[in-house]
């Protein structure tokens, strides 16, 4: 983390005023990008459940499917940020078509990520999408993406049978709503009840995926789908989910032990940006998300301009030496900084420990 000076030194107001006119979204660029996105990924999951299990022509349609609808679900971020009465139509076809099938309609996600933005719980215990990796042993890392092959069946039971044993006892429906009812980092987060505000339609959305994968799975039994489409989908969410958890892992320095606020600046700090490459990066890290400590600057900022305020933010602060502390070059090398920083984080505690053990 930067000292003191430096945080206070970082230009924020300077910054505000440089991109004050990207603030604006672009309703054609969502519907274009999202549909295209969905189509793709949908077809190529249909060609992958016809086509022979293994075969090259499966791979291909798999990972192709991965990438696409990997792009289309990763709008529930853009939409936890649209305000809330926009983009309805959007909101409503992204939900029936992608994030509903894919067991993750956006309730799951809008109050969590809110909460992510607040500077008075960002990087706290009270902060679901966050832990601190970043200062923990760094075998940890490897096994935060073993763990994504298990969200994708949690999700199904949660929405398929826990839904309506949920309201046969205010318990178990409290229960429910608090430990499985959030895409989220912390796996102990526990969802408090006023997160409901922040999705007014959560109820339909949760029904919703209740009633699609009855009948989904009435139609694997009756033969009117394949039964590997469920293979297929289940690659596909489980592949979604690793790749989602690799963008997770750099999208910040995980340097809060959790017990301490942090102001936007320091925010900042702890958040990273990775251009990367324009064709390579994007396929794990889409709409806009390889540009997520400038998110974090500007969280209200459309996707479809993270990348210009970037380019503007380089061109025309005064110095630009503090908006680029938050760079990394790629992926790789934001992977083996984490790792790095994370073991040395971990010998300090140790020559910490012995420190005091010699003391004592």
């Amino acid at each position: 983390m930067p000292t003191t000076d430096l945080i206070e030194d970082f230009p924020l107001r300077e910054a505000r005023r440089i991109v004050k006119d990207l603030q604006a979204p672009n309703p054609l660029v969502y519907w274009a990008d999202f549909l295209a996105s969905n189509i793709i990924g949908w077809s190529a999951v249909a060609i992958a459940t016809f086509s022979p299990l293994l075969s090259v022509l499966q791979i291909v349609a798999v990972v192709v499917a991965t990438i696409a609808l990997y792009r289309a679900v990763i709008f529930i971020h853009e939409l936890s940020h649209l305000k809330r009465d926009s983009f309805k139509l959007f909101r409503f076809v992204w939900n029936v078509t992608c994030g509903i099938p894919l067991m993750v309609p956006s309730f799951t996600y809008a109050g969590v990520h809110i909460d992510h933005h607040k500077p008075q719980i960002y990087g706290t215990h009270e902060d679901g999408e966050y832990l601190p990796i970043g200062i923990e042993s760094p075998w940890k890392l490897p096994l935060y993406l073993i763990i994504s092959l298990v969200p994708p069946l949690v999700f199904a039971f949660r929405f398929i049978v826990l839904t309506p044993l949920s309201y046969l006892h205010p318990k178990l429906r409290a229960l429910v709503w608090r430990h499985v009812s959030s895409l989220t980092v912390d796996l102990a987060y526990k969802r408090p009840e006023a997160t409901k505000q922040n999705d007014r339609t959560w109820l339909l959305q949760e029904w919703g995926a209740f009633f699609y994968g009855v009948a989904l799975l009435a139609a694997v039994y009756f033969g009117l789908v394949p039964l590997a489409f469920l293979g297929v989908w289940y690659a596909v969410t489980v592949l979604i989910f690793m790749l989602n958890a690799v963008r997770t892992l750099v999208a910040h320095a995980y340097k809060n032990p959790g017990d301490n606020r942090m102001s936007r600046a320091q925010e900042f700090y702890d958040s990273i940006d990775v251009p990367g490459n324009a064709l390579i990066t994007p396929m794990w890290a889409p709409v806009g998300l390889r540009f997520h400590a400038t998110h974090h600057l500007f969280p209200s900022m459309p996707y479809h301009n993270l990348g210009a305020a970037r380019r503007k933010l380089i061109a025309e602060l005064a110095d630009n030496e503090p908006y680029l502390r938050s760079t990394r070059k790629n992926l790789r090398h934001a992977l083996v900084r984490l790792w790095r920083e994370a073991k040395a984080a971990q010998q300090a505690e140790k020559q910490k420990t012995t420190a005091k053990e010699q003391t004592v």
